[in-house]
């Protein structure tokens, strides 16, 4: 069996699954070195602003070790929150024939970037990044350089998406050191309470508020300014769809604004944070789920990912990184300009201008999304590899 080392950050929701799929199915010998303990142990999020920790498993199935983190300020929110001297040695004690990177712009990344002989253990990475917004001028010329020279030191880099394709090809790397390798969740884990979690999500419903008869449209995730959870309030605000509730989920820094501008007005509604168990139950609540972004911090949007499981239609912004793969316009959603409030409030007024035609986009979105699988992603990093091993 080909060993493979992978280094993550920390143990994430989507991604363990992966793993253990890896590890069982793809005939290879995985191990995963994780450089923080976030998410299996209860840390306060940078995001959410509240200690959280995950409610499913995240180290079953695969093999794994943590490289020990010096950081006086462990996390992903700064470069030097991942600070792990130990692990390169730690990496070539499983003497791997490949290793696989999932992240590179921290102060142990680069250190393993520059001491790594390459040649004699290649380096993959799998990225999501995008240029969605296009930044120019001299200080983005020079970033581009500086992250091309990066991935020269890369024998293939996989691509999640078109957006993330076109990030690596502008960043010079080359069509023959690319593979698709697209992100996925755990998709059967929703699937298999997609007609279980009806009547947890109308009890939910009530418990809240909500009256019976109303559309709910949805926003789930961090309340911070790249989602842009104000720009969907404000054209919520400005559309008076009748019989429609607008229903946020989640917490984080803009949590007090949006509640303070939505005081006075009818059929706005918050629940806190909820855990991975309760997400199919949160996104069967939705007649419309939706996603804002702005920016490039977005690079990819999981959560529309868990949102089409659940047979969701789905409207978000042209900065959202998935928005050219899983988004069709007029078949499971709407695309909108990023950071234009009238053109997200002429975008929901569309999606419930028909229910039958809404109720079909969202059996288009679990149709799209059934084809983004750890199988296929798999394939992809077994060319990579084969790749690799040829040059």
């Amino acid at each position: 069996m080909k060993k493979l080392a992978i280094v993550v950050s920390h143990p994430i929701q989507y991604y363990s699954p992966w793993f253990n799929y890896l590890a069982n199915t793809a005939g290879l010998a995985v191990k995963v070195f994780y450089l923080w303990n976030f998410g299996v142990t209860k840390q306060v999020d940078f995001g959410f602003k509240q200690a959280i920790q995950w409610d499913i498993p995240l180290l079953n199935g695969y093999d794994y070790e943590f490289v020990p983190n010096i950081s006086s300020s462990p996390g992903t929110h700064h470069f030097w929150g991942l600070q792990n001297p130990s692990l390169s040695s730690q990496i070539q004690k499983f003497n791997p024939e490949a290793v696989l990177l999932m992240i590179y712009n921290y102060a142990s990344i680069y250190r393993l970037l520059w001491t790594w002989n390459q040649r004699q253990i290649p380096l993959l990475f799998r990225g999501d990044s995008h240029r969605l917004l296009g930044l120019y001028g001299v200080k983005a010329l020079a970033r581009r350089e500086f992250i091309t020279q990066i991935y020269r030191r890369f024998a293939a880099c996989l691509y999640v998406g078109k957006a993330n394709y076109d990030y690596f090809r502008y960043h010079r790397v080359a069509e023959e050191q690319l593979f698709f390798s697209p992100h996925a969740v755990d998709n059967d884990r929703f699937l298999a309470q997609a007609d279980i979690v009806n009547h947890q999500a109308q009890a939910w419903k009530q418990e809240l508020g909500i009256p019976p008869d109303h559309q709910v449209i949805l926003f789930a995730g961090k309340l911070e300014d790249k989602k842009r959870p104000l720009d969907l309030l404000k054209a919520f605000l400005s559309t008076n769809i009748p019989q429609t509730s607008l229903l946020f989920v989640g917490a984080g820094p803009l949590e007090t604004e949006l509640k303070n501008t939505a005081a006075g007005h009818p059929h706005i509604y918050f629940a806190p944070f909820q855990n991975q168990t309760l997400m199919p139950r949160t996104y069967t609540m939705a007649d419309l789920f939706v996603l804002p972004s702005y920016g490039t911090g977005e690079t990819w949007g999981l959560a529309i990912n868990e949102a089409m499981c659940l047979a969701r239609p789905v409207v978000v912004s042209n900065h959202v990184g998935c928005s050219q793969d899983l988004v069709h316009n007029y078949d499971n959603g709407l695309i909108f300009p990023a950071g234009d409030v009238s053109a997200l409030a002429h975008s929901l007024k569309e999606a419930f201008a028909d229910r039958q035609r809404l109720q079909k986009w969202g059996e288009n979105s679990r149709n799209i999304v059934s084809k983004y699988t750890y199988a296929q992603a798999t394939q992809g990093l077994l060319k990579a590899l084969a790749y690799a091993k040829s040059i």
